[in-house]
């Protein structure tokens, strides 16, 4: 998954396309990710010692990952990523566009070994 959290990710499709806004939680198992402000819903709430008020709250649900697009810091546009191997062995995430970096996604070979 080239998408992490505080990651600014640009909506590509569905009510919200066009939104950017930061990622608050990665779904891993479902291939979703929560964005702040995105696809949000209504949750009624029974009245009750901890919630005494009661009425609805708005929440932010789960998106597909296929429907958003990391954004660039280098070039401030939404794009595709790839990964590249440095040569102390470690991975990072790169802008196909303009070919910054964008993230570490793996550790060197050497860190990990020192981990075991």
């Amino acid at each position: 998954m080239h998408i992490r959290v505080d990651d600014t990710v640009e909506v590509i499709t569905g009510d919200d396309r066009g939104t950017r806004a930061k990622v608050l939680r990665l779904e891993r198992k479902a291939g979703k990710i929560v964005v702040e402000g995105v696809n949000t819903v209504h949750k009624h709430v029974r009245r009750s010692q901890k919630n005494p008020q009661g009425g609805r709250l708005r929440k932010e649900m789960g998106i597909q990952l296929s429907n958003v697009m990391l954004v660039c810091p280098a070039c401030n546009a939404a794009t595709r990523t790839g990964a590249r191997r440095q040569p102390d062995g470690q991975r990072i995430r790169y802008c196909k566009k303009c070919g910054a970096a964008v993230g570490q996604l793996s550790a060197s070979k050497k860190q990990e070994k020192t981990r075991s």
